[in-house]
């Protein structure tokens, strides 16, 4: 692995770390900037960065440095939010399928990275509080889609306006 691609998955786990202490805090699940940066890193740095990424943040975070929007642990990947943690795996992987110039597919591959993340997070989120999956949704979706929306416009946005920059990095 070249310097180059080890700079750009320590410059993307950086970002979901400090995207998870940008916080707006709404029970049970607060709204944090990590996944902007999951899907950033998937459509920028393709499918070996993200996952490389996102997998290095998840890894840090469970043996205990505190780079969860709750803190650090392997306890917190377990918890109410531990499936939203746990899904931006395979979100910023699909997220990579949508980085290209194309427009329509960084939304319809972001679109189902969202979808990833809300089904790993509303099904930890009802089995770990004993709540249907019904009220999952509600608690665990509902709040949050209006700025997950906004997040996905942004991450589509910064990601074409600098993916020619990481794309040279990479050459």
């Amino acid at each position: 692995m070249s310097e180059r691609r080890i700079l750009l998955i320590a410059f993307f786990t950086a970002l979901i770390i400090v995207g998870s202490f940008i916080r707006i805090p709404l029970p049970p699940v607060p709204l944090t900037l990590q996944t902007l940066f999951a899907l950033m890193a998937g459509y920028m740095g393709g499918p070996a960065i993200a996952l490389m990424s996102v997998g290095i943040y998840l890894l840090l975070g469970a043996i205990g440095l505190p780079v969860f929007s709750g803190g650090g642990g392997f306890a917190l990947l377990f918890g109410p939010t531990g499936g939203y943690l746990l899904a931006l795996l395979p979100a910023a992987l699909i997220a990579s399928f949508g980085g290209s110039e194309r427009v329509w597919k960084m939304i319809l591959f972001g679109l189902l990275a969202t979808i990833v993340i809300y089904l790993g997070g509303v099904l930890m989120l009802a089995y770990i509080l004993s709540i249907s999956l019904a009220q999952a949704i509600v608690v665990g979706v509902l709040p949050f889609l209006i700025g997950d929306g906004i997040k996905l416009g942004l991450a589509i946005a910064l990601s074409r306006r600098f993916s020619n920059r990481v794309r040279s990095l990479l050459a």
